[in-house]
């Protein structure tokens, strides 16, 4: 496992169906060692910090197997790294392999797996798509997104190690299952809310679907 990209964006306004917003989704890859904080990483600035970044959102990872699956389902000729708007385009660390209370040490700087992505309409404007939101919902391929162990540097090809394995056996992709099925497996949906950090948002998500 390791990273592929380094992808860090700041806000841009854009145009999207007859509407300003400004968003930091559009990412470009940069070289050298990032630091990484608690909450961000060194360059990279959200736009809405009431629903991005912040301690439980502070680095956002998304697979380059992903990728391949995007190619067949969209038809595009212009991919780049950090198109989903992810920090890190990585290799080897997919969301049913990432469990929650990992923690992975990835150049000086050690991250844990806390939950995954579920995007807004800047998702759309990214690809032109109206419909992306509920073609990146019903794929499968969410994305993970890292809560900051220890502060520390991060670059393009640092491996992707695992420090320190989770006593939860509960994945990233798990949590998707259990939202996009309302909580089928009532079993697994009960694992993931005895996560005692897993974040708030989620937790009140998800309680939704216990019967």
């Amino acid at each position: 496992m390791k990273i592929l990209s380094l992808n860090i964006g700041t806000p841009t306004e854009i145009e999207w169906l007859g509407q300003k917003m400004i968003t930091s989704i559009f990412k470009n890859p940069v070289k050298g060692k990032k630091k990484v904080t608690f909450l961000t990483i060194e360059g990279d600035e959200q736009s809405d910090k009431r629903v991005h970044g912040g301690k439980d959102k502070a680095v956002y990872s998304y697979s380059i197997e992903y990728y391949d699956y995007w190619k067949e389902a969209l038809d595009r000729d212009d991919w780049v790294d950090g198109m989903f708007g992810e920090n890190l385009t990585t290799v080897g660390l997919t969301d049913d392999t990432a469990r929650i209370g990992n923690i992975y040490k990835i150049g000086t700087a050690r991250l844990m797996p806390v939950q995954p992505r579920f995007p807004c309409q800047t998702l759309c404007a990214r690809f032109g798509l109206k419909e992306m939101i509920d073609k990146f919902y019903h794929s499968g391929r969410n994305g993970i997104y890292f809560k900051v162990i220890e502060e520390g540097y991060i670059g393009e090809g640092d491996v992707i190690e695992l420090d320190e394995e989770s006593e939860h056996d509960v994945t990233i992709q798990d949590i998707v299952e259990s939202k996009v099925t309302k909580g089928a497996d009532q079993g697994k949906l009960s694992q993931i809310l005895d996560i005692s950090f897993l974040p708030e948002g989620i937790r009140q998500n998800l309680n939704l679907y216990l019967k």
